[in-house]
């Protein structure tokens, strides 16, 4: 009999048929929505469920008692309970970085789109204003020879190292996690302090997980301690800044600008505050999912699948499940 993996939410009927053809031989691929009554029943008797997380709490999990893993298409996992899968015994994976080129590059593209004032000129051009405002006042900036500070250095912000120092900019970091001397030198990156980072960076990266650590990282505080030509880049996950704090450093000019991809609420409501801000570069949730890496996240999580099922260890375990493998 195949094995079930419970694949959720329903995506176009083009991804569907891309999942459905890379399912591995002996599984079969059962698609259903959260809610509905398809997806308790085909919860029942799955033994793997493949997709994004849409608040996987106790229930989920009481509802799936033969379940093996939980392995997601998306890097973040903030959606699951994490207690609630401990006591249920299920690892969580993440797509092992299966996103994180696509997450890397948006990340410079929000950092130039910032700098350069894309969007704003954009609107001014539609609107039939050419250059408007005196150079000085509409100030752009050059990446080359400022300094970036990226806040967690896992696979996306190596990545996103890499690919600045293309534009001839300086790279410092602070993670939890220090890389050795040998490591800083081959990816040209240096460890600074957190405080530090905040008063010496000109251009500040987030790629944090959201966990209680890391909620509200970015508050007034933090903000007061930048430069007023700092940019900030959110593409991690909205909560790890004050959305308020944020707002009020924007508008009063304490900091130069913010290319956001990651809000609070999602979507945001129509009057949200930074709607009416021209020094925030917005966009939606979108740094991750490119057309090229589906076929990258189906491979991983396929993988990983078949790994569990022939009794190995998964791979890309959640850090606060690590113990449970």
């Amino acid at each position: 009999m195949a094995k079930k993996i419970l694949f959720a939410p329903s995506q176009p009927e083009v991804i569907l048929t891309m999942a459905k053809a890379m399912t591995p031989a002996g599984f079969e691929l059962v698609v259903a929505d959260p809610g509905t009554p398809q997806f308790i029943q085909a919860a029942g008797d799955a033994e793997y469920y493949l997709g994004l997380a849409r608040r996987m709490g106790g229930e989920f999990f009481r509802s799936a008692p033969n379940l093996k893993l939980v392995q997601l298409l998306s890097a973040g996992y903030d959606h699951v309970d994490i207690e609630a899968a401990r006591k249920a015994k299920v690892p969580v994976c993440n797509n092992g970085g299966a996103n994180a080129l696509a997450v890397a590059e948006h990340t410079i593209m929000l950092i130039l789109a910032v700098l350069k004032r894309v969007v704003q000129f954009h609107n001014s051009v539609a609107a039939g204003k050419w250059r408007v405002g005196n150079p000085a006042d509409v100030r752009v900036y050059e990446m080359a020879n400022r300094r970036l500070g990226i806040i967690g250095l896992g696979n996306i912000g190596k990545k996103v190292a890499r690919r600045a120092r293309a534009f001839d900019t300086a790279v410092q970091y602070y993670d939890i996690r220090r890389l050795s001397e040998s490591e800083e030198d081959a990816l040209g990156v240096r460890f600074v302090l957190f405080d530090e980072l905040l008063r010496t960076s000109d251009i500040i990266s987030l790629h944090v997980p959201l966990d209680d650590s890391t909620r509200n990282l970015i508050g007034a505080r933090e903000l007061g301690l930048m430069k007023r030509e700092t940019v900030i880049v959110n593409t991690c996950r909205g909560p790890v800044i004050d959305e308020a704090a944020l707002y009020d450093a924007l508008k009063t000019n304490r900091i130069a600008g913010a290319g956001l991809d990651v809000m609070v609420d999602e979507p945001p409501k129509a009057d949200h505050p930074f709607f009416t801000l021209p020094n925030v570069t917005l966009t939606p949730h979108s740094a991750g999912p490119t057309w090229e890496n589906w076929t990258a996240r189906f491979r991983n999580g396929f993988d990983n699948i078949e790994r569990v099922a022939a009794g190995r260890a998964p791979l890309w375990v959640v850090p606060e499940l690590a113990d449970q493998t």
